[in-house]
């Protein structure tokens, strides 16, 4: 069965990172979710990506704060695409985290979206428009969601707007 992964380098990470599972949820799709660190679990996160890419995982979404090396080593044990979420706190409030997941050496992606909350989400929202390359279902689902964002644009314009 195809799903998504998502790892936390921290269960503090988890207050921010359950708004990628809502919207993987929100779309009905397959996820799993656990805490393990580059750094203080490296095995376990080593054994947990081999594990998940036989199981079926698709894409990888990784969250870390600081240093961030987490979406680093697990896209250097996988060919699946890896998108990493940079954390809040440690300098300038998630900048290093952010500067860690971004600079990534040639040859080893990671896509990396905003600090926090908004990159969770984002994270979600990417993965799902990647399954959907393969899965006409989710293209469909995310076309209604852009669909009822747009709409939902134009009636808070409404509420508000004034023109000449």
């Amino acid at each position: 069965m195809a799903f998504v992964s998502i790892i936390m380098g921290s269960k503090s990470d988890y207050d921010v990172m359950k708004s990628c599972a809502e919207t993987l949820e929100k779309f009905d799709v397959a996820y799993e979710i656990l805490v393990s660190s580059a750094h203080r679990s490296p095995d376990r996160t080593h054994e947990y990506v081999k594990e998940a890419e036989e199981k079926g995982a698709k894409v990888f979404v990784c969250a870390a704060g600081m240093a961030a090396h987490l979406a680093g080593v697990v896209a250097s044990l996988t060919t699946k695409p890896v998108i990493g979420v940079p954390m809040k706190g440690g300098l300038m409030d998630g900048l290093d985290s952010l500067l860690s997941t971004v600079q990534m050496p040639g040859g080893m992606p990671v896509a990396t979206v905003a600090v926090g909350k908004a990159g969770a989400t984002n994270a979600a929202y990417l993965a799902l428009q990647i399954l959907a390359l393969s899965d006409e279902a989710i293209a469909k689902k995310l076309l209604k969601d852009k669909e009822k964002k747009a709409k939902a644009v134009e009636e808070d314009s409404k509420t508000i707007e004034k023109r000449i």
